[in-house]
């Protein structure tokens, strides 16, 4: 295939994970959460160097955006997927170059060479996960020296399905809308994720969401991110189902794709709420015995990658929804949002 033949777009923040399994007593030292995404403040610098020379860390290609087309391209044919970021001149990069190569994915990252790659400190606590990401290259793309470009321009063109992670509203919300108008114009599918409740609700982050929100065709999120998102909207409700019509039913530029919204809880079953029909469905995950549970960082993000590799196939969503939960529950089983060597093939599918 040539590159021009990239049915899913993606774009996000790419990072290297750090991993480490602590105890609470890490969190309380930097004041994090057990299950949280924050951006790092000067406060968590040390941090990574305590996990590097404290712990026996793991490194993982990951960013929530990456690892999802990772999880998407595992189940597609090769060079299916194509992601666009921004990394540093360094080891890291070419490190996060060879993960995405083995599992097909296609990257063409912007290259920043005043700053190092991006990097997410990783604190596992039991079935929990706090993430504190350091973005530094990755908050340095600019639309203008790679997505602006007629080369680059003509791979999102090309495209037929377009995903990004709510993390990039932090770094560029220009490019995110040129996709998205792009997407509407065209009456392709534009999907995004919630990613983290600061995003919702910190001032700054609230504007841009807000401004990108009317082009959701799709939007993905968690409990804690779309109970969030409520508060942000005054709601007054932590029903997920009524949280995620609402979100539904919010006005919509593309009126000829109805939105779709879909909130994972865990272990418990997937909300998928239908604007056009104000269907709310639950989808049941599948069962995992807890001792099975090695690591639960990037469940989510393998959660829509599943979701795409159907999706972009034509297949229903919740047949996709379904698929979702089943590359996820391989990925718990594994250290960090990586897949298994072997390739495995969903159970049914043709």
């Amino acid at each position: 295939m040539s590159q021009s033949t990239h049915v899913l777009f993606c774009m996000g923040n790419p990072l290297l994970d750090i991993s480490v399994n602590a105890d609470t007593t890490l969190l309380k030292k930097y004041d994090l959460k057990a299950n949280d995404s924050i951006l790092a403040e000067e406060k968590h610098k040390p941090l990574y160097e305590e996990l590097i020379n404290n712990y026996t860390p793991a490194y993982v290609a990951g960013g929530a955006t990456q690892n999802t087309a990772r999880g998407a391209q595992y189940l597609l044919p090769p060079n299916s997927v194509i992601y666009f970021g921004c990394v540093g001149s360094d080891q890291y990069a070419d490190q996060m170059r060879k993960a995405a190569g083995k599992e097909g994915l296609t990257v063409d990252y912007l290259v920043d060479n005043e700053h190092p790659t991006g990097t997410c400190a990783v604190v596992i606590t039991d079935l929990n996960r706090s993430l504190v990401a350091n973005l530094s290259a990755a908050e340095q793309y600019k639309d203008s020296k790679h997505l602006d470009l007629p080369g680059k321009w003509k791979i999102v063109e090309n495209a037929k399905y377009y995903y990004i992670g709510g993390f990039f509203l932090t770094v560029s919300p220009s490019a995110i809308l040129k996709v998205a108008r792009h997407a509407a114009e065209n009456n392709k599918p534009f999907m995004m994720n919630l990613s983290a409740p600061f995003l919702c609700q910190a001032p700054p982050f609230k504007k841009v969401m807000s401004d990108v929100l009317p082009y959701w065709d799709i939007i993905f999120g968690n409990e804690s991110e779309a109970e969030a998102f409520a508060v942000s909207e005054n709601w007054k409700t932590t029903d997920l189902k009524e949280i995620a019509l609402k979100i539904a039913q919010l006005p919509k530029v593309n009126t000829k794709r109805p939105r779709v919204v879909i909130i994972t809880h865990g272990a418990q079953p997937t909300v998928v709420a239908y604007q056009e029909t104000g269907k709310v469905v639950e989808i049941p995950t599948c069962p995992i015995a807890d001792k099975d549970i090695v690591d639960t960082n990037g469940a989510g993000d393998s959660f829509v990658g599943g979701f795409l590799s159907q999706y972009i196939t034509g297949k229903s969503i919740e047949e996709s929804v379904k698929v979702g939960h089943w590359l996820a529950n391989h990925t718990i089983r594994l250290d960090g949002p990586t897949y298994p060597e072997e390739k495995l093939t969903y159970p049914g599918s043709s």
